[in-house]
């Protein structure tokens, strides 16, 4: 048999059918609706909304677009079988971002009386946003070109350390804490009513996210502990990368508080360069990736 039973990737794409759910089951879009229009926040704060969500949606359509080359490049069936996995998922994540503007997002600005937009609308990608995702488009094109172990960490570094895991996460953590009772409430001074269909979903992405973030961190750790890629190409490249992290939320302040988003996604950093470069660190297991509370130590590293 061609399967290892025992791989790290193996169990991932095992965690992953296990946790598969359906965008279009998730519940509480309707009463999310209602609640905002209640709410009835101004045009600016509503856009500013507007600009968080478009922002997020348009990157889990980007990184869908963005791992195939990844899967043209690896050689094991494991890590194809999990990539696979991971590819689907960031398909479903597009797709939920997709329902939430139609259902929610526009059918709000339509009775406030509002513009309505398309999440697509340049008006919501600042230049840091561009530029992070330009540059993690190339990396992973660059393997199709040059797939040697530094391209492939490189890549990794990209797409699953920054983008997946400081940025996604610290968005999702940031959406969690204005419109739940989870997070820090110093992200927001705003009293937003808790959006329910929000987190529901986010809370599915999130999970999803921890187990694409750990399989990059495995491959990442494996290349540096084995000598084939020197550690500083893994501080460089996620050091380059965490301004226009920094930047993708430092224009928010209409309606939200960047400064513990921009904390938030600085420790997430520091955690991933030390599981990466301690010889005696450990990538938590992938029960502890895919849970979601943020006090808890292993699930800090999701």
């Amino acid at each position: 048999m061609r399967l290892d039973q025992d791989s790290f990737a193996q169990g991932y794409f095992k965690n992953a059918v296990y946790r598969h759910w359906d965008p279009y089951d998730i519940e509480g879009l309707e009463a999310d609706k209602e609640k905002m229009i209640d709410f009835a926040p101004d045009e600016e704060k509503f856009d500013e909304l507007r600009t968080a969500i478009a922002r997020f949606g348009a990157g889990e359509e980007a990184v869908t677009e963005d791992l195939m080359p990844l899967g043209l490049v690896l050689e094991d069936i494991n890590d194809q079988m999990f990539l696979s996995s991971q590819i689907y998922e960031e398909g479903k994540h597009t797709q939920f971002f997709d329902r939430y503007w139609r259902e929610v997002i526009n059918a709000t600005a339509e009775e406030l009386g509002y513009e309505v937009t398309q999440p697509t609308d340049q008006r919501y990608f600042n230049d840091h946003y561009i530029a992070l995702f330009d540059k993690t488009e190339a990396a992973m094109e660059n393997l199709l070109e040059d797939d040697s172990p530094r391209a492939r960490t490189e890549a990794y570094c990209h797409y699953h350390l920054t983008v997946e895991s400081v940025l996604a996460q610290t968005g999702y953590y940031g959406f969690t804490s204005a419109f739940s009772e989870s997070g820090t409430d110093d992200v927001t001074d705003e009293d937003y009513p808790n959006a329910e269909g929000l987190v529901n979903g986010i809370s599915k992405i999130r999970s999803d996210e921890g187990r694409h973030v750990g399989f990059g961190m495995q491959k990442v750790r494996g290349y540096v502990q084995s000598g084939e890629v020197d550690e500083d190409v893994v501080q460089e490249t996620l050091q380059d990368l965490m301004p226009h992290v920094a930047g993708t939320f430092g224009d928010l302040t209409e309606g939200l508080n960047p400064m513990p988003l921009i904390e938030y996604s600085r420790d997430k950093l520091t955690r991933r360069i030390e599981i990466i470069t301690d010889a005696e660190a450990e990538v938590p297991d992938v029960d502890e990736l895919v849970k979601l509370n943020d006090s808890d130590e292993a699930a800090a590293a999701d």
